[in-house]
This record gives C-alpha cells, sequence and structure tokens, in this order.
C-alpha cells in the first residue's frame, strides 16, 4: 500500500536551507512506494481575517459562493493533511519562534468540526492515526531550551488536531557548531522508525 506524505516546508530559503534538506533525507527513508504533495510556504499564505472567520463559523450548507471561495485553500490545505499518513515539516526557528507562514497554515487548519471539535471534556481531534516528523532548524536557539517557542508550540498544536505521534529531528544552534550539529541530525534522522 502506497505511504501518503504531506510535505510543508516553512523555510523562507530555498536553497541552503537546512530543514528543507533534512526533509528531503527522512522522505528518502521511505522508499519508493510513497507519494508526496508538498506545500511550500516560501511565499506565505493569506491571514485568516474578518469575512474568512465569517465563512468559517456559517455552517457549511448556509454558505455563500463567496464564503466558499474564501475557504477554498482552507479547504485543501484540510484536504491535504486529511489525505495523508505521515507529515514532515521543515521548521526553522525565527526569533524564538515559528515562522510567521507556518502560524498561517496554522490557522487555516485549525478548524472547529473540520480538524478538532469541543466536547463536554474539551477539544478532541479529529486527524488521529497520523504521524508527523518535525525537522527543527536553528542559528543559536536550543531545541526544547526555555527561549524555544517552536518546538512546544508545534507540538501542542499538531496534538489539539488529533495527531500525537510526532518525532523531532534537531538540527538547532547551527551558528555554534555547524558540522557536530549537522552530524547529529543525520544520525537523528537515520534512527527513526520508518513503518513499512
Amino acid at each position: 500500500m502506497t505511504h501518503a506524505i504531506l510535505r510543508i516546508d516553512a523555510s523562507a530559503r530555498r536553497t541552503g536551507s537546512v530543514s528543507r534538506d533534512l526533509a528531503d533525507k527522512i522522505i528518502a527513508r521511505f522508499g519508493d512506494d510513497i507519494t508526496v504533495t508538498t506545500r511550500d510556504l516560501a511565499n506565505g499564505l493569506p491571514l485568516i481575517d474578518e469575512e474568512w472567520v465569517g465563512a468559517n463559523f456559517t455552517p457549511a450548507d448556509a454558505r455563500s459562493d463567496d464564503q466558499k471561495a474564501k475557504l477554498a485553500l482552507s479547504d485543501d490545505l484540510v484536504a491535504e493533511l486529511k489525505a495523508a499518513d505521515t507529515i514532515v515539516i521543515g521548521l526553522p526557528i525565527y526569533n524564538f519562534g515559528v515562522p510567521a507562514a507556518l502560524k498561517a497554515w496554522v490557522d487555516q487548519v485549525a478548524r472547529a468540526g473540520v480538524t478538532f471539535q469541543y466536547s463536554e471534556y474539551g477539544p478532541k481531534g479529529l486527524l488521529d492515526g497520523k504521524r508527523a516528523i518535525v525537522v527543527v532548524a536553528s542559528g543559536g536557539t536550543e531545541a526544547g531550551s526555555d527561549i524555544d517557542f517552536a518546538t512546544g508550540y508545534i507540538r501542542h498544536v499538531l496534538a489539539f488536531i488529533g495527531i500525537t505521534e510526532v518525532d523531532f529531528v534537531a538540527a538547532d544552534r547551527m551558528m555554534i557548531d555547524a558540522d557536530a550539529t549537522l552530524k547529529s541530525a543525520n544520525t537523528q534522522v537515520e534512527a527513526l522508525t520508518i513503518a513499512a
């Protein structure tokens, strides 16, 4: 059975990007029986606005054509997530957090009644049964440290929509010792358990 991968690149750099290079290596480990959908966020995504919010909170069967058009990109992004078995996210840390384009992607896919729902016990993610592999790259921020506001955020967001199996590959603190960092990151890639 073909394994479906959704690749999300959040680095603003298309060449010389550590997170993109490591994502390539991770995807190669899955072998040939895969389909890969790539969502490159380098050019950004539209921010949600009042019209988007209004359309999102209008019942689907009551939406106008303009509201449907307003949500069309969001619907496409959600469909990509739903179709994927594994999500590979290239996550550079910019100024201690996630790139703005990745936050915009989160805002487009975190939709009540679509990717999560509220219950008497609180929110419940609707995209369970999927795995995410997140490649974290940074110049000086240590992944998991007190000044890293990116990895905890993306783990929480993924769990919020139901994706709780999350692995991290850290290529952090590249400006301090790039060679050692890349060696460690490549070792982490090789250590990932890849389902057949």
